[in-house]
């Protein structure tokens, strides 16, 4: 059994990296978009720290921007209060710089993946509003001043607004109040001034969040803070938002005179098990089959319907490519994807370009020629 186990793992391997080989010779999604925005992928620490060569292959070939998963989020790069872990941070840019992509950083400021002693003092307590200050402006100075005039944009603050299209109650909000986000992007600016600045959100495209992200950046600028983009998650369903609804979120942000991004853009395939639509992390339900329904492969007219519905979205970026500075997917492939385990712990889905043998999916020839077709 031991010698059966080892040819199949072996061929395994030969198959994918032939597969790997073939993705190469293929026209690549950078190629083909690079008149119209740059096409981005969020990285994880194994792929960061170079041990999903695979996954590595793809990126190289097929994106010209990278963002972090999770390296740069606050409980990752600084755990304890007086210090900072930049391993992973550092190979991330790194990585960027040697091929020559766009790097982007993520995130400086959000209610959640926070170290608990954020918010305590050294007696247990809520920290005062003027110490938390002081601890959001070391965190942002000391993170954007090290990869001065390498990062090229930093998601400064992410989803401070609640579906209901109020302020989202979390630490930052209740201690210091809702100029926590103009001095965020301050410290941000101080830190690195030729760096770009974005606001980052989910369920950016429902009217009434959509209004109330809107006017937080218009107010921002009103008041000659610095801020050159928002960005679009792009956690979305096969369903839900309609391209309509989408469309009309793009061209109000894009009048705000800021750059628009999809900036984690994922597609998931499973039914969704509340009422409530949201991306929020803290989010979880109860497994149960129903919500499980392509544990060993989607039917053909699944994938059908994925491959439409990916098509429609890229014509879409296409369209607005004026105005969309940049598409970044939420994972390299279906194997990474957060979709796997959230909500629901255990589930089985596919929201990637790339499947979980590292191949292309039909949709990626699809983008290609959408690109080519909206160049002639």
């Amino acid at each position: 059994m031991k010698k059966f186990a080892i040819w199949i793992h072996f061929g395994m391997l030969v198959s994918l990296l032939f597969g790997c080989q073939s993705n190469n010779k293929q026209e690549s999604l950078k190629e083909a978009l690079k008149d119209k925005f740059y096409i981005g992928v969020a990285l994880n620490d194994v792929q960061i720290k170079g041990k999903d060569t695979l996954a590595m292959a793809i990126v190289k070939n097929h994106f010209n921007s990278i963002v972090a998963e999770n390296c740069m989020k606050m409980e990752k790069i600084h755990p304890v209060k007086d210090s900072f872990s930049f391993e992973l941070p550092d190979a991330f840019v790194n990585f960027g710089i040697e091929n020559n992509m766009k790097v982007i950083g993520h995130c400086l400021i959000w209610h959640s993946q926070v170290p608990s002693w954020i918010f305590i003092d050294e007696k247990g307590k809520e920290v005062t509003k003027e110490e938390l200050i002081a601890r959001m402006k070391n965190h942002i100075t000391t993170i954007v001043s090290r990869y001065k005039g390498r990062v090229h944009g930093w998601d400064v603050v992410n989803e401070a607004i609640d579906d209901n299209g109020q302020y989202r109650q979390s630490k930052w909000y209740t201690i210091i109040g809702p100029e926590y986000i103009e001095l965020a992007f301050k410290f941000a600016h101080e830190a690195d001034p030729n760096a770009e600045l974005y606001y980052n959100d989910y369920n950016e495209w429902h009217p009434v969040k959509r209004d109330a992200i809107y006017n937080l950046v218009k107010g921002l600028k009103e008041k000659g803070i610095k801020v050159d983009g928002i960005g679009m998650q792009g956690h979305l369903s096969l369903d839900s938002p309609t391209i309509s609804e989408y469309e009309q979120a793009i061209e109000k942000y894009a009048s705000l005179g800021v750059k628009v991004m999809i900036t984690e853009l994922d597609l998931t395939l499973l039914p969704w098990p509340s009422e409530k639509l949201t991306a929020d992390v803290t989010f979880k339900a109860e497994q149960m089959e129903k919500y499980n329904p392509y544990p060993h492969g989607l039917p053909d007219s699944v994938n059908n319907l994925f491959t439409r519905r990916y098509s429609d979205l890229f014509n879409l970026f296409i369209k607005h490519a004026d105005k969309i500075d940049r598409v970044t997917l939420w994972g390299v492939y279906d194997t990474q994807s957060w979709r796997n385990y959230w909500p629901i712990m255990g589930r089985t889905d596919y929201p990637l370009l790339f499947d979980r043998q590292y191949q292309p999916k039909p949709v990626v020839d699809e983008i290609i020629k959408l690109a080519k077709e909206k160049t002639k």
